[in-house]
């Protein structure tokens, strides 16, 4: 019996040892099989990386041509795309540049943009913590910044980026300021030549858009040491840059001239895709704001009116009147019905869907217009200031 138990032991034993064996082998391979798996997603990631900066490369290239070619006709050189901004000054500010245009994939970006925000919208709810009518009412002044230089004062423009708790102000004095709330102190200052009319945020606060009376757009990029330098500046209106406003998918802008016209750009590369005038009014525009689901396109004039643009086709496609002096401020609100445009008058609220006005504002004596205005994200609440 007992050699039959011995018998059994040893078979039981080299039995397991060969399972162990087996199984340490197959570890071995799922190891080496994981292995190369990582190794080709690595691969395959910078080979689709390489493709895709090739793909945008070749994709500038191409708009560059057009533009080179209009350019060296008026400069006798073709420009390249460092010194873009600063030769193209040289130009004749009315000749006709060629633009590429908005481009299929790009509309494709807007619409799917459009397709989630307008999800998003009709999930969203009333916070609980909005405040309620009664406790704004007791709000009171927590401190004072001078962020501008006192022998020009006055802030024309101003935005704030929440997560990051900083601020952009676009001063009469010719700079646009960062402001870093918590620690109360200046992050960056941003120069242009005249008063800077029009700043705002982009690409979660690493980018600060900035208009001026100087005919430039300037975009400012986040760097290491936390200054913004200069990434590019934007020659392409004849007049006064009056606003600019960022698409809600931080990779396109805006801006919205006295000229007449709207440029659509492309923030990374800076390259102007479309320019848009209005042949049958020569009104300058004096503000701008997109629409939250970014497909439309609000432009105030200098002729107290308000004009709904199709971004896709760049259609006007509805006017707004009734204001008296120029419309110098517009917001949409967030649930995207409502649209406030101020100017010297008054406040008008307008229905999206039904085109109309429902209400009127006039907070201020004739002698004071109303400056700005803004719909809170809720869409509960309007400010305005004059």
């Amino acid at each position: 019996m007992l050699g039959m138990f011995q018998i059994e032991w040893d078979g039981l034993m080299l039995s397991n040892f060969v399972l162990e064996q087996q199984l340490h082998t197959a570890r071995q391979e799922l190891s080496h099989a994981l292995y190369q798996h990582d190794a080709a997603c690595r691969v395959i990631a910078r080979l689709k990386k390489e493709r895709d900066e090739a793909r945008e490369l070749l994709a500038q290239a191409e708009r560059q041509v057009p533009m080179a070619a209009t350019t060296s006709a008026a400069n006798g050189a073709a420009l390249s795309y460092g010194n873009r901004a600063t030769e193209e000054e040289e130009m004749d500010p009315g000749s006709k540049k060629i633009r590429p245009g908005i481009s299929g994939d790009v509309i494709k970006e807007l619409q799917d943009c459009n397709a989630v925000i307008s999800q998003q919208r009709k999930r969203r709810q009333i916070p609980a913590t909005l405040a309620p009518v009664d406790a704004l009412k007791r709000y009171t002044q927590l401190n004072s910044y001078p962020l501008h230089k006192t022998n020009k004062p006055g802030i024309l423009s101003l935005d704030i980026h929440y997560p990051k708790d900083i601020i952009a102000t676009g001063g009469v004095d010719s700079t646009a300021v960062v402001f870093d709330l918590p620690s109360g102190q200046i992050v960056s200052t941003l120069s242009h030549s005249k008063k800077v009319t029009s700043v705002r945020f982009a690409a979660e606060g690493e980018l600060v858009v900035t208009g001026s009376a100087d005919k430039t757009v300037r975009v400012w990029q986040n760097s290491e040491n936390g200054n913004y330098d200069c990434r590019h500046t934007l020659k392409d209106h004849s007049a006064e840059v009056q606003a600019v406003t960022v698409h809600a998918t931080n990779k396109y802008f805006v801006s919205a001239s006295l000229d007449g016209t709207w440029c659509f750009y492309d923030l990374a590369s800076g390259l102007c895709l479309a320019q848009v005038a209005d042949a049958s009014e020569s009104e300058g525009y004096t503000s701008a704001a997109f629409h939250p689901d970014g497909l439309i396109l609000g432009a105030g004039t200098s002729g107290a009116q308000v004009k709904i643009w199709d971004v896709k086709s760049q259609a006007n496609v509805a006017r707004f009147e009734g204001h008296v002096g120029a419309v110098t401020a517009i917001s949409f609100s967030e649930n995207g019905y409502f649209l406030a445009p101020a100017a010297h008058d008054n406040v008008k609220l307008w229905d999206l869907r039904k085109l109309r006005n429902f209400r009127t504002f006039s907070l201020y004596d004739e002698d004071t217009a109303t400056q700005t205005v803004e719909f809170d994200h809720s869409g509960n609440y309007l400010a305005l200031g004059g």
